[in-house]
């Protein structure tokens, strides 16, 4: 079952939304129909809220959370933000057929207590259509079709390629990523565009996708190919103060002498707000400390 899920930047729960959801068990019965389901997260009106649909994600498992009574964990994966978020209404029409059953002024009283609620398959199509117009008429023309003769099946085959393709994902990612490092690598400063000015640099997950590394900006770094490579394998890793950390072997001094240099801060975005999570860069470097020793 899908469902929907409110959250906000500052909530009273141990929310990180790319990976878990913290609930009362009220919801509990909701969530547990939801494992192996995507949800999609929506931003309540509390503390000034947009209202706004703006991401999804897949529930991989519920559980209790073992230091606070009656309340539990959704484990999540597989995070896809939208490329806008969607309004909560679109011409006076709610997108959750819950609230469309109902008069207006009997909406604000039914969302009290109901933090997470079910979703249809419908709606949730519709939802991700609406949100991700750009990206899925780049990689899939034939996406946002608005055809009346356009089947549920059909609709469904497509929002979960979508969310699930990872020619797709990736294409997201690295539009994110590369751009806000001005297409310049990360550990080398180097800029190489070809004659049509595309860069050369690629966007590296900071927490693989192999760990359930979201597919955001703040865990992604833009590097070159070969230092991509190297950075995936743990050969080279950040402090928290974003230094370069260089294994001390596997990597031939020609390439070695392209990087910054060992305990030099690398080059970052001029947003801070887009620079690496300390969080995923201290998930790396433990696995960089792993393989290292």
């Amino acid at each position: 079952m899908k469902a929907v899920f409110d959250t906000k930047d500052k909530s009273a729960y141990d929310d990180d939304i790319t990976w878990r959801y913290h609930f009362p068990s009220r919801y509990l019965s909701v969530a547990e129909q939801c494992v192996g389901d995507w949800i999609v997260y929506r931003e309540p009106r509390a503390d000034g809220g947009s209202k706004a649909y703006f991401a999804a994600a897949k529930v991989k498992a519920v559980e209790p959370d073992p230091n606070k009574d009656k309340h539990f964990y959704a484990w999540l994966s597989d995070y896809f933000e939208f490329d806008e978020p969607v309004p909560w209404t679109v011409n006076k029409r709610y997108w959750e057929e819950e609230l469309r059953n109902l008069e207006t002024s009997q909406v604000g009283v039914f969302m009290r207590g109901r933090s997470v609620r079910a979703l249809t398959d419908k709606d949730f199509d519709d939802i991700m259509l609406a949100g991700n117009g750009f990206t899925v008429k780049k990689e899939i023309p034939d996406f946002a079709s608005t055809q009346s003769d356009e089947t549920d099946a059909t609709r469904k085959r497509r929002t979960v390629q979508a969310l699930t393709n990872r020619t797709i994902r990736d294409a997201r990612f690295r539009g994110k990523v590369v751009p806000a490092y001005e297409g310049r690598c990360a550990f080398t400063g180097m800029e190489m565009r070809d004659r049509k000015g595309n860069s050369e640099v690629q966007a590296a997950h900071v927490r693989s996708v192999a760990d359930d590394g979201p597919d955001i900006l703040t865990n992604g770094i833009a590097l070159s190919h070969t230092i991509h490579w190297m950075f995936d394998r743990y050969l080279l890793s950040l402090t928290d103060d974003y230094r370069l950390i260089i294994s001390s072997d596997g990597i031939p001094e020609r390439y070695r002498n392209l990087l910054v240099g060992e305990g030099q801060r690398i080059f970052l975005p001029k947003d801070e707000r887009d620079w690496p999570s300390k969080t995923f860069i201290e998930f790396h470097r433990g696995k960089f400390q792993e393989k290292n020793g």
